[in-house]
């Protein structure tokens, strides 16, 4: 998501897609994309809970997004074309990743409930505004 909104806010050229031949659904990687506000309260909840020892929390959406649904999602919801290239897949990276959130909603009482489309609308919001408006006290 950081280099859709550089690319979408011309600070970057354009996004490197790395590879377009894994078997998924486009062909592009697979990951699972949250909300920066849903990971932050999915660790408070662990926060709130802390208990001796260690305690490893997967948090995620528990669902895959490939990179191409990202980037046209966000396309469709900012209304804003995000130039890309495929280049070459990267050494070590697989197909798909992404988390089982099972503990974490048993254990936390917490699931990320924002969608894709808010992430989106979200991220190029904090993009595009100014400095002085993201850092004015509520």
């Amino acid at each position: 998501m950081p280099y859709i909104v550089r690319v979408a806010s011309g600070r970057l050229k354009k996004l490197h897609i790395y590879g377009n031949d894994y078997p998924t659904v486009d062909g592009t990687g697979v990951r699972d994309y949250i909300h920066v506000a849903d990971l932050a309260e999915g660790h408070v909840a662990a926060l709130n809970i802390i208990k001796p020892g260690i305690n490893i929390y997967n948090l995620g959406t528990g669902k895959g997004t490939s990179v191409l649904q990202l980037v046209k999602a966000f396309e469709k919801i900012n209304g804003i074309e995000v130039p890309y290239e495929i280049t070459a897949r990267r050494e070590g990276d697989i197909a798909e990743c992404y988390a089982d959130v099972s503990r974490a909603e048993l254990e936390l009482g917490w699931k990320a409930v924002r969608s894709l489309e808010d992430m989106c609308m979200d991220a190029w919001r904090f993009e595009t505004s100014s400095f002085e408006a993201r850092t004015k006290p509520l």
